[in-house]
């Protein structure tokens, strides 16, 4: 039952295929036979069988349907077999019919390629007009190019290319020539470039080369320029200044501007005969490079180029020299500064910035203030060498003119003596005051033509002698007086000169307002530092002068030769300290010259010092005995140094205070000499005291010196009461000293 329904169910399945194999395009054939195996395992045999059985019913069916035209077709065969004979003749007619055609037809065959070939031809021919019209403009302009090419007008050349690239080649772009052109065409670019900056380098190396002529040429031609104007603005002066009045003097001034009008001629026609900068440089291969390199487009590369190359040739023309930074000759750097303002003015002339030029200007003139400054060193220094310093002696009138022409001096007092006489100040003061003027002047060279105001100019000047006067001048008067062999006269002499120098000072000022015109009233105008500068070294030497005068003071102390054991005095004070006091004397005598405080500060250090020297000579440790006599002789010295001090040897002092400088060593040894050591001792302290200004140490270790030759010299003062009693007493007062003096560090 199973395979009946199995069997049932697959033959209507069987026939569906069988009818779309039979109705479908072969193309679907394979999925429908694909179907016969997707469906159970013996569906394909089944099928196969019910193929067989449709195969045989279409055979069966052809079978009949052949049967039944098989009479006609033997009727067919049968009327074929009677036309045969007539198709063979037809055959051999037709053939001999295309054998007459093609034997008579050849000439019109021959006759007819040859038509054609030369219809093609001609059409060729049109083709190749067309095309050669189409292609001849190319060609020229090529031509046209390497022509440009070959007449180095590089420019134009480029131009061709562009129109070529932009309007001709588009037309025969197809054929290869143009392909050739076009592919040439950036090797041309390149080679224009490399000529155009082939002929740039030339013109630079041209330039570096003949850079110095040039530049003299165009530096002669702005100075030239500059000198034609200054000549044309002294013409434009005389003759608006004019006397209009006095017939006498037009015709000399008259006479003056036409000698200055036939000069002007000459220079105009001496000019037209120079050439110019322009005639001696051909900026063509710098514009024809540019042209080239803008129309290329690679204008930045040709301008970062020429910059760069101009940069590196201004750095080398402009190069100083490897010393001039060590230049110490101020004309050199004045010609320096004349060469760089000369450049300035040519390279304003031509358009360019000149602003850090003349900032280079004030630099070098900081340089050239310091090789001035050098040099007057040197001549300060040669001039407080050749100085003698003494009062100038004059003889005459005219000794005393030329004197007061040299330096603006003016005493009624020394005008009204009669010859001779003699200056305060030493010669070396005229020289100086010259000097300045001449640095002055050697400044203002500096400022001209730096197109600077009068006030700035003024400033400058008043600036740089300051310069000179608080720096070098006062350097080399402390040199000066510093200097071992300037004695304490030279020294007055210094000071001296120098409260001169000072009162000059406002002369300078007023040279330098006549020079610039510039007021001193003005607000910003600069003053002159003489006062400090002078004053300064005044100081210096007035120290120099105490330093010196206490050295001296040591050299006769250390003559003294006391003999510190004598018995008794001789009478008289010691010959050194007599040579000091005459030596002192004469000094102060020549100290009248100097400004009062000065001379009584010296005298009242002189004495002080000279009071020092002794006491320490009484308090030397080296010192270990002195006698009574030695005091008593050491006394009779300070005596005379009182009495040199009473005597006034420098005015202005009030009552006894020179003398006062001696104070402590006339109370020590007024006690030593009255030995009155029971008042000393009762009244240490008081303010009222005899002796306020002896110092228990002092008094101290000076007794114990007088106590060790008492006994030393005293052999036999046991046995004499009246040397026992002092022994004792002396040595009573030490213990009271000793027991002071400790009392006294206790409590400090």
């Amino acid at each position: 039952m199973a395979e009946n329904s199995e069997s049932l169910g697959t033959v209507p399945e069987h026939e569906r295929i069988l009818q779309e194999i039979e109705s479908t395009d072969t193309a679907c054939v394979g999925p429908t036979l694909r179907s016969v195996y997707d469906d159970q395992p013996n569906a394909h045999k089944k099928f196969m069988e019910k193929l067989d059985a449709c195969i045989r019913n279409h055979d069966k069916e052809i079978e009949k349907m052949c049967n039944f035209h098989h009479q006609g077709f033997v009727d067919a065969i049968t009327e074929l077999l009677k036309v045969r004979t007539d198709a063979e003749k037809l055959k051999v007619q037709v053939t001999d019919t295309n054998r007459r055609f093609q034997d008579a037809g050849k000439e019109v065959i021959v006759h007819t390629e040859d038509i054609i070939r030369c219809r093609i031809q001609q059409r060729n021919i049109t083709t190749v007009v067309e095309k050669l019209q189409l292609c001849l403009p190319v060609l020229e302009m090529y031509s046209k190019l390497k022509e440009q090419m070959s007449a180095k007008r590089y420019y134009s050349a480029l131009k061709t290319m562009e129109q070529l690239e932009n309007v001709y080649f588009p037309w025969v772009s197809q054929y290869r020539f143009c392909q050739l052109m076009i592919e040439n065409l950036p090797k041309l670019r390149e080679d224009i470039k490399e000529i155009s900056m082939s002929d740039l380098k030339d013109f630079l190396e041209s330039i570096r080369k003949h850079s110095d002529k040039i530049g003299e040429t165009a530096m002669k031609q702005a100075q030239h320029q500059k000198t034609f104007s200054v000549s044309l603005q002294k013409q434009n002066k005389m003759k608006f200044g004019k006397n209009m009045y006095i017939n006498r003097d037009r015709i000399p001034e008259e006479r003056n501007e036409t000698v200055l009008k036939h000069s002007l001629e000459e220079e105009d026609e001496n000019e037209e005969e120079v050439l110019t900068v322009q005639d001696l440089v051909d900026f063509s291969p710098v514009y024809r490079c540019l042209h080239i390199y803008s129309v290329l487009g690679d204008e930045e590369t040709f301008e970062n180029y020429y910059r760069k190359q101009r940069k590196k040739q201004a750095r080398l023309v402009l190069q100083p020299q490897s010393n001039m930074s060590y230049c110490t000759d101020p004309d050199l750097v004045l010609e320096l500064k004349n060469l760089i303002v000369i450049f300035a003015d040519t390279l304003q002339g031509y358009g360019f910035p000149v602003n850090r030029l003349f900032d280079l200007l004030f630099e070098i003139r900081d340089q050239y203030n310091e090789t001035l400054l050098k040099k007057w060193a040197g001549v300060f220094r040669d001039i407080f060498e050749e100085d003698n310093y003494s009062p100038i002696p004059v003889v005459n009138e005219e000794e005393y003119k030329i004197v007061i022409s040299k330096f603006p001096f003016q005493d009624p007092d020394l005008e009204k003596q009669s010859f001779p006489k003699k200056f305060p100040m030493s010669q070396s003061v005229p020289h100086i005051y010259i000097q300045v003027k001449e640095f002055i002047y050697a400044s203002l060279k500096f400022s001209e033509s730096l197109h600077r105001s009068s006030t700035e100019i003024d400033d400058m000047l008043r600036k740089s002698t300051n310069l000179l006067l608080t720096r070098t001048l006062s350097s080399c008067l402390l040199n000066l007086i510093r200097k071992p062999h300037i004695g304490l006269t030279e020294l007055v002499q210094i000071i001296i000169n120098t409260t001169h120098l000072e009162q000059a000072c406002k002369y300078l000022e007023d040279f330098i307002t006549n020079i610039t015109n510039i007021s001193q009233e003005t607000v910003h105008t600069t003053r002159l530092y003489g006062l400090s500068t002078f004053k300064d070294a005044r100081h210096a030497a007035e120290g120099e002068i105490y330093t010196k005068l206490n050295q001296k003071i040591d050299e006769f102390v250390q003559l003294a030769d006391y003999d510190w054991t004598m018995s008794e005095p001789d009478g008289r004070a010691s010959g050194y300290l007599m040579d000091l006091i005459n030596f002192l004397r004469s000094i102060f005598q020549v100290f009248t010259h100097l400004p009062g405080k000065v001379a009584q500060t010296a005298c009242m250090s002189a004495c002080q010092h000279l009071s020092t020297s002794l006491m320490q000579m009484l308090l030397d440790s080296e010192l270990k005995q002195i006698s009574m006599g030695a005091v008593q002789q050491f006394n009779l010295d300070v005596i005379q140094c009182e009495l040199f001090a009473s005597s006034e040897p420098v005015p202005g002092f009030q009552g006894d205070t020179l003398q006062l400088a001696f104070i402590d060593l006339r109370q020590l040894l007024d006690l030593f000499m009255v030995w009155d050591w029971s008042t000393y001792l009762a009244d240490y302290g008081q303010p009222a005291s005899k002796y306020l200004r002896v110092n228990p140490n002092t008094a101290l270790t000076l007794l114990e010196k007088m106590k060790d030759t008492s006994k030393k010299n005293n052999i036999f003062a046991q046995f004499r009461k009246n040397d026992r009693d002092k022994q004792k007493l002396i040595e009573t007062v030490v213990k009271q000293l000793r027991s002071l003096v400790n009392g006294m560090s206790q409590h400090m």
